[in-house]
């Protein structure tokens, strides 16, 4: 029978005393935590431990003893054995180390055990006459018993144990049916429970002192204590603004239906619902409930921190020597170089590109009407020049809530400046669209079937004479015009996958300064023990005479897990189809949207 004891590597040179700590139900293994030090009144350390129970939830007991003999000392040990009768616990713990020896050695005292051995000792004195075989006998068993009963200890740091979340994170009421906890998750949770015992230190005007992490003094910082503080007053302001916010977008004229739709397709508009549901969950009166809604709260800020900083950043750029009026005077001759170059591949189009024999109707048709929105394109952009260098201007003020409201913004600016493209693809991907479903249903009057649209399948159908004529006509119509339109068609889905490919990496680009847990990869990189993903053990010491001794190191938490465990939820920006979904679609001519949707949130 093995007992692990976890014993704190900052009690290793402690003064003689009693052990405090926790057995762990369940496990043949205790939990050290403190070592309350001598002289001491058995009273006040049993009313200490009742208190420390009460605000840690924690059930605390005397272990036993520690005895670390100096001089004058030399009744020490038999001294701590003797409190166990003040202090009953079914088993007692008699730690002791050798001033020079790194090694302890440890009794485990029953108190059933113990009994039976006074009276062994008082038989031995009254009944002289007892033969050598009967003591040989009992010599046996008390040896047995004493190799049954092995003790490894455990050294651990006490504050990266207390600081440290083991992974999984458990949230919640534990199940009573399932699987209790495992020992060691039982004995993380009961160092980081334990936190009031750590407060006393030796400048305490206390009757009791103790050995533990902070027995030299607390560890605080005057800058987080002062955050802490301010952080009230700044809470209730933002929660008082939010609700002057929530406020406004309640008003009716909001709700109508061509507000509201821009506002679910504007990339702006979304981030600003987005930033404004982290300010809400930052501003909360109530304190984190468990590790993981602490890890968000931090992560949040932390992110929101750092986009407000590049935001700076970006703002210091725009409006130093004179960058906005440089970028206004350059979008016009830029926008006029886009529509000659359309113009140009229109007219190669109208004629015979790459030398292919194109339907010339159709071809004319198609060039004229696309030569017009190129036109009309130009033409508004002409009629705004005069107001680009002002709507920059503002725009650039935007970044001062962030980078991610200007990269939003910019997005919302490609979107409008290349609205005419858009329009292109519609145009060509309806028509083209048209066309395939039109040869599709032909195809299927030729082979004698229909399309059930009721029960979604194909049928069997018989056709007269004047439907299959009616039907071949217009089978070669469509395929004879089908050449035309599918390069319209090609060209044009192209140029729009150009533009939704700039306005994919701006929305990654958003959705990674949104979700990534900045706070928590900061945390795995300088302080790898607050994030745990195990522990790994090595041997310390193995003396003769003393029991075994292990080293318990913490295993930093796998950086993707990191990412992973603790990305914010964000609204995605990736396309909800799968490659090959979207290449049918690319095939078949259906519209492909690169809006981003309030409803697609992910976690």
């Amino acid at each position: 029978m093995v007992l692990k004891v976890f014993f704190p590597q900052c009690c290793n040179r402690a003064d003689s005393g009693l052990l405090v700590g926790r057995w762990i139900a369940g496990h043949d293994s205790a939990v050290v935590l403190t070592v309350i030090h001598y002289p001491f009144i058995p009273g006040q350390v049993k009313q200490y431990i009742q208190q420390m129970q009460a605000q840690s939830k924690v059930e605390l007991s005397v272990l036993g003893s520690w005895s670390l003999p100096k001089e004058g000392q030399e009744g020490m040990e038999s001294f701590l054995r003797d409190l166990s009768t003040i202090f009953p616990q079914e088993r007692w713990l008699q730690i002791s180390r050798e001033m020079g020896k790194t090694g302890f050695t440890c009794q485990v005292l029953d108190r059933d055990s113990s009994g039976r051995a006074a009276q062994r000792e008082s038989k031995k004195k009254d009944e002289e006459g007892d033969g050598e075989a009967a003591g040989e006998g009992e010599e046996k068993k008390e040896e047995e018993e004493e190799e049954e009963e092995k003790v490894i200890f455990v050294h651990y740091e006490q504050r990266k144990v207390m600081l440290s979340q083991l992974h999984p994170i458990q949230n919640g009421v534990p199940d009573p049916q399932a699987d209790p906890p495992s020992e060691l998750r039982q004995m993380f949770q009961t160092v980081a429970r334990s936190e009031p015992l750590f407060f006393m230190d030796k400048y305490d005007d206390g009757p009791l002192k103790s050995t533990h992490w902070q027995s030299e003094g607390r560890e605080a910082s005057i800058i987080v204590e002062l955050l802490k503080q301010a952080s009230v007053p700044l809470c209730l302001l933002i929660s008082w603004l939010l609700s002057i916010w929530t406020w406004i977008c309640n008003i009716r004229i909001f709700s109508l239906y061509p507000l509201r739709f821009l506002s679910s397709k504007l990339s702006t508009c979304v981030q600003l619902s987005y930033r404004t549901e982290h300010m809400r969950t930052l501003s909360s009166p109530k304190a984190a409930a468990g590790h993981t809604q602490f890890m968000r709260k931090a992560n949040i800020l932390v992110s929101f921190l750092v986009d407000v900083a590049l935001g700076m950043l970006l703002i210091s750029w725009l409006y130093r020597d004179d960058h906005i009026t440089m970028l206004a005077n350059t979008l016009v001759p830029a926008a006029d170089h886009v529509a000659k170059e359309l113009d140009e591949l229109l007219q190669w189009l109208m004629g015979a590109p790459a030398g292919l024999k194109m339907n010339r109707a159709l071809d004319q048709v198609l060039g004229r009407f696309f030569l017009y929105h190129i036109h009309l394109w130009i033409s508004y952009i002409h009629l705004m020049s005069p107001f680009i260098e002002g709507i920059l201007w503002y725009g650039g003020l935007s970044a001062c809530f962030g980078l991610t409201f200007a990269l939003s913004l910019l997005s919302d600016m490609v979107a409008l400046l290349t609205f005419h493209i858009y329009c292109f693809y519609v145009y060509g991907a309806r028509l083209y669209c048209l066309k395939i479903y039109g040869l599709s249903s032909l195809w299927r009057l030729f082979r004698g079937k229909k399309w059930n649209v009721l029960r979604q399948r194909v049928d069997s159908c018989s056709y007269d004479l004047d439907q299959l004529f009616i039907g071949t006509l217009l089978f070669t119509i469509l395929l004879f015009l089908l050449p035309t339109t599918a390069l319209y068609y090609l060209v044009f889905t192209l140029l729009r996958l150009v533009v939704v490919l700039f306005q994919g990496v701006l929305h990654l680009s958003v959705d990674f300064i949104n979700s990534f847990p900045l706070f928590a990869f900061g945390l795995r990189i300088f302080r790898p023990y607050r994030l745990a993903e195990g522990v790994k053990f090595r041997v310390l010491c193995e003396e003769p005479g003393t029991a075994l001794h292990l080293l318990m190191e913490i295993n930093p938490l796998k950086g993707n897990t990191v990412i992973q465990t603790y990305r914010t939820p964000t609204y995605s920006c990736y396309p909800k189809d799968s490659w090959a979904a979207l290449v049918k679609k690319l095939f078949v001519g259906e519209l492909i949207y690169p809006w981003r949707h309030k409803t697609t949130k992910t976690d």
